[in-house]
């Protein structure tokens, strides 16, 4: 035993400090000390204390002091994107790491992920995973402007809050899933609720597990100076679109997964604000203030929406808005459950609907119009004609149509920017 290594009280064994690292966690992981590899190098006695006692410890405990209120802001929106039942137990975890000061929140799917920062945050540096729903109702019933300290050690959190004590869970923050997006190839600098918007306006008419995939997302379209949306199930088709503040260099389409577009119009604000989104062939990112959203995209081809959207039409009316919203709603009450079919007839100034179910139970309405054209019947999905009026904010809308098997279309007065389409329907 070498006896000039400084510890005249410690008394230990080569063999048995051997066996101890072999068996002691630094060993799991490939963050150790290559020199610890002692079988390979043969270190003497007081050649591996000195290492033991110089290196530092890869896990040593994080510690973080912060508000409740900045703490449950930033965590319920990268929250947002975790789903409850995941096929890896990691993925309904939220990662956390902290880095001078730096507090760094991140949440995702796979498709999507959401991550947030928040400065100047007291604690020791470090980094875990824990059960994103868990942490998050434990932050919502918390009172108020209180504060918050988590230690993490090992495989828990230890979350405390005035006399609250809560012991969470955690899986090591080496093996979260990240999405990996470089190799940016466009850029827009754009108004949060343009972009807001944009989305509201066309995003209800996003299919929802169609075999066609290409149909279950939104498409964005860059073209010259504007950013168009369109989305359809193939019952309806709804289009707007923003302009811009430069042409673009390269024309460019994406379609982005209902869960993503879903999730961004929660990620905005209603807000004069900017953003910045960067697109390349198989990822969007939109970034806000030290946050930053990303999804993958949807690898498809979209339908033709501009020929879709170019029927020939004759029959043009101008009506009101919310009278002909509450009149589709009160008739709507009796119509079958499934199909949501309502039957419009035009004569004589007035527009008459009605609607029946296979209970034999009948309802009826009519809005009074100026038209002394041809008579027409045609059915329509009342939910479609409704979602569509109640995205316009104009009090007239231009309703315009052919006959009972061609789609009409429901737009603002003069506006161009945003329409909608809807197919008729057999009654």
């Amino acid at each position: 035993m070498d006896k000039k290594i400084g510890y005249p009280q410690l008394i230990v064994q080569y063999k048995l400090i051997s066996n101890i690292l072999v068996q002691h966690a630094w060993f799991s992981t490939q963050r150790f000390h290559p020199k610890l590899l002692i079988y390979k190098h043969k270190l003497n006695l007081y050649t591996l204390l000195s290492l033991l006692i110089n290196i530092k410890n890869p896990f040593h405990n994080m510690k973080i002091q912060i508000e409740r209120e900045r703490l449950l802001k930033q965590l319920t929106q990268v929250s947002n994107v975790v789903e409850r039942r995941q096929t890896l137990p990691i993925l309904a975890n939220v990662y956390i790491g902290l880095d001078d000061g730096m507090l760094t929140l991140t949440g995702t799917d796979l498709e999507i992920e959401v991550s947030d920062r928040i400065d100047s945050v007291k604690g020791t540096d470090g980094e875990c995973t824990v059960m994103a729903r868990k942490l998050l109702d434990i932050c919502k019933a918390l009172p108020a402007n209180s504060e918050v300290t988590v230690d993490v050690d090992d495989n828990t959190a230890t979350l405390r809050s005035g006399r609250s004590r809560f012991t969470l869970q955690t899986q090591p923050a080496k093996d979260y899933p990240r999405i990996e997006a470089t190799n940016w190839e466009d850029r827009l600098i754009l108004k949060q609720n343009d972009l807001k918007n944009l989305l509201e306006k066309t995003s209800f008419s996003m299919a929802q597990q169609d075999v066609r995939y290409y149909l279950n997302g939104l498409l964005l379209d860059l073209k010259e100076n504007r950013l168009i949306a369109v989305a359809t199930d193939g019952h309806r088709l709804a289009k707007s679109e923003i302009m811009l503040d430069a042409e673009v260099d390269k024309e460019r389409q994406m379609i982005v997964p209902r869960k993503s577009v879903l999730e961004l119009g929660r990620f905005l604000d209603d807000s004069d604000e900017t953003v910045t989104v960067e697109m390349n062939p198989n990822h969007i990112r939109v970034s806000k203030n030290g946050t930053v959203f990303t999804s993958k995209l949807i690898d498809g081809r979209f339908p033709d929406y501009e020929a879709v959207m170019s029927p020939k039409l004759t029959v043009g009316l101008m009506v009101d808005r919310n009278a002909f919203h509450d009149v589709l709603a009160r008739t709507s009450i009796l119509t079958n459950e499934k199909f949501k079919g309502v039957r419009l007839e035009l004569n004589d100034n007035k527009m008459q609907m009605s609607a029946n179910n296979p209970e034999q139970e009948e309802a009826s309405d009519e809005l009074p119009i100026e038209y002394d054209g041809k008579s027409i019947e045609i059915g329509f999905n009342v939910s479609y004609l409704m979602e569509a009026l109640k995205s316009l904010q104009t009090d007239d809308i231009e309703f315009r149509m052919e006959d009972a098997n061609t789609s009409c279309t429901v737009n603002a007065p003069g506006d161009k920017t945003t329409k909608y389409l809807v197919m008729p329907m057999r009654l």
